[in-house]
């Protein structure tokens, strides 16, 4: 098969050829991995967190600190009864990437409008700003529309305000400054089959005034509100008791700290014992920060980080100006190039354009899946070798934190061990280091997580710690179980009452992940269903593009239809949509989507086993695929797509050069 030129599925290689280390060892490894992973799996799976914005005990925690309640930008763009032809939920970069390609697809600006809950763009980026943010893929080929934008990162691998301030170069770009309402809540939409349009019921709330709910009317709305937006605290026995100072990483308290986003002088934390809970990518991040001014940390740990090098350098203008701006296409070659490494495709490009410790990571593939055809009796084959191809990198990584800890406990301590695709890989070069100064502390509860909280300390092992902040660097829901609206806190209704919520339940149907049946023109950026990579932004983009080349395409055919009368002259119905058709997908459509996405399951087969994670819901997808019958197969269905990113993006081009729009149910009302 031959996917954007490339052909990507040769058979397996023999393990001799990925490693040369003795079976006896790697059958160690791999049992020492299952002794880890079984000591960490909780009964209670993703329960044993609160959704603090369902709480309201500890609902202080997902505030929008950063809204002063001052700020705002003009006159509310939505009233109650306003319209819009395109309603898109969220303000990051994945709902400003859908409104670029709307637009590049003839939609005027002045036909779309925006809502988020924040007070800002930039989603994600718009609400973490704890002290050293930056995005863990390089910057080239993470941050959206560069090559429109003309815009050139400062860094290889950019920092948080930086990502924060691109989000609002984009807005302005785009028209979106003055077309979106922040401050404000989707509650819950429904289908109009009369009218041909979801009706949205909305709440705008602002410090210092009083909530105001409206509902508006949109021919099309876009879900784009991402996938880390939804913040989680550990149910701790005593949490509520803590009377020192606390906050989520998500939500991080400069006013307390010291500091600010940018200058990030935590000069408060001096005479302060700070504790974190948390040891993944973002505490990766904010632990060396906190080290260099707080008087003392404790870094609480359930599961070790693999933490490989990072590489940090600024943006060289020149290379800039002569390697990338002048080459046409340049940010999708960089971003192909990427992935072929991260996927494992075989022959990989002859140069590596990125050149980081991600390219240098084969085995992520486990989790992205292969254009290699997997079969079920293959599957067992098929996992070894992605341990063979994955054990000599976690060797590294381990051999990596051993010589930089000095402390030997310690740095036993700070292993991973779990293959390297179970959890979100780190990269750093001052995190391991923090862990030899004198005043930084590591308490690892093996997998147990802390014992509990009392009013001025920490206890876990059995000891007692006296802290002065607490901060939780625990992370978000999982995108992996419950439906769109549940992504969104908000109840969708489609066709005849149908709630999506129920139709989840039995079972995701979609035609490649973005479009479902029963709720027409409603875009769904995902993940079920849809393909997967590294790079979440690269995701959006792409399923933006498929469903903005659907809407331009389609408008063009309303628009000849409407004038293709005896007399040359439109016959239209009475309408206000400027894109007059609604589309979704056929039920027999759906069913083939679906079957051929259970199909290539088997390459993914290497997520079975992992250690509890936001990759498989804290285990709880394994649970289920345990239970077999129709139950394993609801897990099958809301998969991402199991043959590579490559393969999907193959299968979406031929789908759109096609044409014929297989697979919708259009229905023009011209």
């Amino acid at each position: 098969m031959a996917v954007n030129g490339v052909h990507h599925a040769p058979p397996l290689r023999d393990p001799a050829d990925v490693t040369d280390l003795p079976k006896e060892t790697i059958d160690a490894i791999e049992s020492k991995y299952e002794r880890e992973r079984d000591i960490r799996i909780r009964a209670e799976g993703q329960s044993q967190y609160i959704d603090i914005a369902k709480s309201g005990k500890f609902s202080h925690f997902f505030h929008d600190i950063w809204d002063d309640g001052h700020s705002d930008n003009g006159e509310p763009v939505l009233q109650d009864g306003s319209y819009c032809e395109f309603l898109v939920i969220g303000a990051g970069y994945g709902a400003l990437t859908c409104v670029a390609r709307l637009e590049e697809a003839g939609v005027p600006a002045e036909h779309i409008r925006m809502v988020d809950a924040a007070g800002g763009f930039g989603g994600s980026w718009y609400y973490n700003r704890y002290p050293g943010l930056m995005c863990d893929i390089e910057s080239y080929v993470y941050m959206p529309l560069l090559e429109e934008s003309g815009y050139m990162p400062k860094h290889k691998y950019s920092y948080g305000p930086e990502l924060r301030q691109y989000a609002n170069l984009l807005a302005d770009k785009y028209g979106m400054t003055e077309r979106t309402m922040f401050r404000t809540s989707v509650n819950e939409m429904h289908w109009d089959d009369e009218a041909n349009e979801w009706r949205v019921r909305m709440t705008w709330s602002r410090k210092g005034h009083e909530d105001r709910s409206f509902t508006v009317s949109a021919h099309f709305v876009v879900l784009g509100a991402g996938t880390t937006n939804w913040i989680k605290l550990p149910k701790i026995k005593g949490l509520e008791t803590f009377q020192g100072h606390s906050f989520h990483t998500a939500r991080w308290d400069y006013a307390y700290t010291g500091g600010s986003e940018l200058d990030q002088n935590l000069s408060n934390l001096a005479d302060k014992r700070v504790g974190i809970v948390g040891t993944g990518a973002t505490a990766i991040q904010a632990v060396p920060k906190l080290a260099q001014f707080a008087k003392e940390v404790v870094v609480f740990q359930r599961t070790a980080s693999a933490v490989d090098a990072r590489g940090q350098k600024e943006t060289d203008p020149e290379w800039w100006n002569r390697e990338i701006r002048p080459k046409k296409g340049w940010q999708k070659a960089r971003r192909l190039n990427f992935d072929s490494f991260i996927e494992n495709l075989d022959p990989p490009p002859e140069r590596d354009d990125v050149g980081d410790a991600w390219t240098k990571f084969p085995a992520y593939s486990a989790l992205m899946g292969t254009p290699r055809a997997i079969a079920p009796e293959m599957v067992p084959a098929y996992v070894k070798w992605l341990h063979q191809l994955d054990i000599p990198r976690q060797e590294r990584i381990r051999r990596r934190t051993e010589e930089i800890v000095k402390d030997p406990a310690t740095a036993e301590s700070l292993k991973a061990w779990y293959p390297g695709w179970c959890k979100r890989p780190c990269f750093h070069d001052e995190y391991l280091q923090t862990f030899n100064l004198p005043h930084v502390k590591l308490v690892d509860t093996k997998g147990r997580g802390v014992d509990y909280i009392t009013e001025d300390a920490v206890v876990a092992n059995g000891e007692k710690y006296p802290l002065d902040l607490l901060i939780f660097s625990t992370g978000y829901l999982t995108p992996l179980i419950g439906s769109p609206d549940y992504r969104i806190h908000a109840t969708i209704s489609g066709r005849n009452g149908q709630p999506m919520a129920d139709k989840w339940t039995k079972g995701v149907s979609t035609l490649h992940g973005i479009t479902t049946r029963g709720f027409p023109n409603l875009f769904i950026q995902g993940p079920s269903q849809a393909g997967l990579t590294a790079n979440i932004v690269w995701i959006l983009e792409e399923l933006s593009s498929h469903f903005a080349h659907i809407v331009g395409a389609l408008g063009e055919k309303a628009a000849a239809t409407a004038a293709s009368n005896t007399n040359g002259q439109a016959q239209q119905k009475p309408t206000r949509h400027v894109y007059p058709f609604t589309f979704e997908p056929t039920a027999e459509a759906e069913a083939e989507w679906t079957d051929r996405v259970v199909n290539r399951t088997g390459a993914i087969a290497g997520m079975g086993g992992c250690t509890p994670s936001y990759f498989n819901a804290e285990g709880d997808i394994d649970r289920l695929v345990g239970q077999g019958g129709e139950t394993a197969r609801k897990v099958a269905v809301n998969s991402h797509w199991g043959g590579g990113w490559q393969e999907y993006l193959d299968i979406l081009d031929q789908w759109r050069k096609a044409g014929d729009f297989e697979g919708l149910d259009i229905r023009m009302e011209t």
